[in-house]
């Protein structure tokens, strides 16, 4: 009524307008009629974002055609009759963790795979040793697989016995000179990611890393990787210290020596 300020009716809960100090502007009308009625739409309700519609098979079919044209050995993708379809993908494993396997096992052999032997089951003994560092492994997987399952089949095949929510696989790019990672869902498609960047690993590649989600699921964790992670944890602090009074003892050097110099110079 003071400022003759207007709002819809919906809103009304909204305003807070301190209008108790009247003015030349002052008039009769009430505060109920100010309100506007309830308009008919809301205007600025949300939009559902429209997800993209599913290549179609004869889509698919040109996209693979055009990335077979540039692959330059034999890691061709195929189409099935199904609208389905295969190929490979490599992945690069750059763990900084030990991982757990089990202790004196045989490695896997042609026969093991075929048959689908699980040698991880055939004892309970553990031990933990490090990967090597960016170590390659080569997959061939359908267009169905999810990145569950990539994470799943690598630590097969290094017969890793870790739960596979410790690991995240991550896509590289480079761009600009600038290397970017990103995390993939688990439900995302490994295969149709690397149909769409073609075969050059330098435009688009795969990487195995820890699952840093900012919150560790330690019930994931056994008791003698718990106290593995203390025992890293505390000579890394070790090593901290010991670079820190490393650091300081030379600045200590070199301001004792200006003193040594200063002194030493008239005036």
């Amino acid at each position: 009524a003071d400022c003759r300020y207007t709002c819809h009716q919906e809103c009304r809960s909204l305003i807070q307008l301190d209008c108790r100090r009247a003015g030349p502007w002052q008039s009769q009308l009430s505060p109920e009629s100010t309100l506007l009625p309830p308009c008919s739409q809301n205007v600025t309700q949300t939009v559902e974002e429209e997800k993209p519609e599913p290549p179609t098979v004869q889509e698919i079919k040109q996209k693979i055609e055009r990335y077979n044209a540039k692959v330059t050995n034999c890691l061709l993708m195929k189409l099935n009759d199904d609208g389905t379809y295969t190929g490979f993908i490599k992945v690069h494993l750059k763990l900084r963790r030990p991982v757990t396997v089990p202790a004196g096992i045989r490695p896997q052999s042609i026969y093991d795979a075929l048959k689908e032997v699980n040698l991880a089951e055939m004892t309970d003994k553990r031990t933990s040793f490090y990967l090597p560092l960016d170590a390659i492994k080569q997959l061939h997987i359908s267009s169905t697989t999810t990145v569950s399952e990539v994470i799943q089949g690598l630590l097969k095949k290094f017969m890793v016995v870790d739960n596979p929510q410790k690991f995240a696989l991550f896509k590289e790019m480079r761009k600009d000179g600038q290397v970017l990672l990103q995390k993939l869902p688990l439900t995302e498609y490994p295969l149709y990611l690397r149909l769409l960047a073609g075969p050059d690993t330098d435009v688009l590649s795969f990487v195995l890393k820890e699952n840093e989600t900012g919150e560790v699921e330690w019930d994931a964790f056994s008791i003698p990787e718990l106290q593995n992670f203390l025992m890293i944890l505390d000579k890394e602090e070790k090593d901290k210290i010991q670079q820190v009074h490393r650091k300081y003892e030379r600045f200590k050097q070199r301001l004792q020596q200006t003193l040594k110099e200063a002194r030493g110079k008239p005036g």
